[in-house]
């Protein structure tokens, strides 16, 4: 698997990535801002987050939310955005046929979105029923829950959609000020992949963003280190299911120790031949559904675990999640275990590449955060060097009593005898 990219910078700053997929019938158009959660202020939480839905709401061109809908459904493409606790991005995928007007609907978005007070009230109310769904799906709240039991009270810690208050008092000049502070060129980044090529998407790239202007972003705040005084936090519901989560502090995204923690991670609790899979679910039955995962940021990261468990089951299953942590820091992983848990995320890996929406989303996204793109082979080849050693390093460093938070929505416990289970 060889691809190949090629990146410019336009005049006014604004980084140019391109990953052509001759093959494809598409093209996936990206941009990316570097600005989310952790660029906000406590009474702006969430500002990043509504301010991308306020994108998709008019320009004096489309003046309506339904006209930018309908210029790219319309030519057989869809679109859409995300927000993150450090990068928003506006995406859309097309018949590669329809590159420009790909690139015309998002520069029109980025540089003359309305975001008119009335617009912005009307949405307020989508916004904020949006973060009553996530708290009314107790996995979801459990996992919102972790991040404050992870980081406390700083922007990692904050909902990356703010709250319900937050939402309700965010004005038209708090969007003003929040896109001239980070939708500036040296902080976004376009990446296009699919069928087209360089040449054609810098001379969109220059009709679309050229007058696209601002300096640099300001510096987003260090994670403060540390596992909070509060790391266990319990909602008490009375629901039919304890959805518990827990966390250990991790790997920034250039942590020389990121391969080893990913092969740990797939060892852990990816897949169903996974240790927490194995033990929890399939010899003990106390949950039907449980994983593992790893997130890293610019300066930190985690590893964090979710299962649903009954109610009387709550307490077992911590102690015996925290058992398999800790058999990772006491015995190395046997040869065989090591090579399926590298073989499967390197498979998962190259599987997870195979579209251009793919391509172009993990090209914008390291081009933003680390102004390089390591090449997938590259990436590859780390991950099969991976050692047990190094896995059992890496575990050492994490799973310790002293780097580990936890959250539950549901009945089945509250939060010192949670304390109690993490602690013995």
């Amino acid at each position: 698997m060889t691809t190949t990219w090629e990146i410019d910078t336009l005049e006014s700053g604004l980084r140019v990535v391109t990953t052509p997929v001759p093959t494809a019938q598409s093209v996936s158009v990206n941009v990316f801002a570097g600005v989310g959660s952790r660029g906000e202020e406590p009474r702006t939480n969430g500002l990043s987050h509504f301010l991308e839905h306020m994108m998709f709401k008019g320009t004096e061109r489309r003046p309506t939310a339904i006209d930018i809908a309908e210029a790219i459904e319309g030519a057989g493409g869809v679109l859409n955005a995300y927000t993150s606790q450090e990068m928003t991005c506006y995406w859309n995928q097309v018949p590669f046929d329809k590159l420009n007007l790909a690139m015309d609907v998002l520069g029109d978005m980025m540089l003359n979105a309305k975001n008119d007070q009335e617009e912005i009230d009307r949405e307020r109310t989508v916004v904020q029923q949006e973060i009553r769904r996530a708290y009314d799906q107790p996995g979801a709240w459990a996992s919102h829950l972790l991040s404050e039991a992870s980081f406390g009270d700083q922007p990692l810690g904050w909902p990356v959609a703010g709250t319900v208050d937050t939402v309700a008092e965010m004005n038209r000049g708090d969007f003003a000020d929040h896109v001239a502070t980070w939708y500036v060129p040296e902080n976004m980044v376009l990446s296009v992949a699919g069928n087209t090529t360089h040449a054609e998407v810098v001379a969109a790239a220059n009709n679309v963003f050229g007058s696209l202007t601002g300096g640099a972003a300001p510096e987003i705040p260090v994670a403060i280190d540390g596992t909070p005084e509060r790391n266990v936090i319990v909602e008490a519901r009375d629901i039919t299911q304890s959805n518990m989560a827990m966390s250990l502090r991790a790997l920034s995204r250039t942590d020389p120790d990121r391969y080893p923690l990913m092969i740990l991670n797939a060892v852990l609790g990816r897949g169903m031949s996974s240790r927490l899979f194995k033990e929890v679910r399939e010899r003990r039955g106390l949950a039907y559904a449980i994983g593992s995962g790893v997130t890293r940021y610019n300066d930190t990261g985690t590893l964090s675990i979710s299962a649903g468990v009954s109610a009387d089951k709550v307490a077992e299953a911590t102690r015996v999640i925290k058992e398999e942590l800790m058999k990772l820091v006491a015995e190395p992983v046997g040869e065989e275990e090591m090579t399926k848990a590298r073989d499967y995320t390197i498979g998962t890996f190259r599987l997870g590449m195979e579209t251009p929406m793919a391509l172009a989303q993990r090209s914008g996204e390291l081009l933003l955060m680390l102004g390089e793109i390591d090449p997938m082979e590259s990436v590859i080849e780390r991950m099969a060097a991976v050692t047990s050693e190094d896995v059992q390093r890496v575990a050492k460093r994490l799973f310790r009593d002293d780097n580990i938070s936890m959250s539950l929505v549901g009945p089945g416990a509250d939060e010192d005898e949670l304390s109690r289970a993490l602690a013995a």
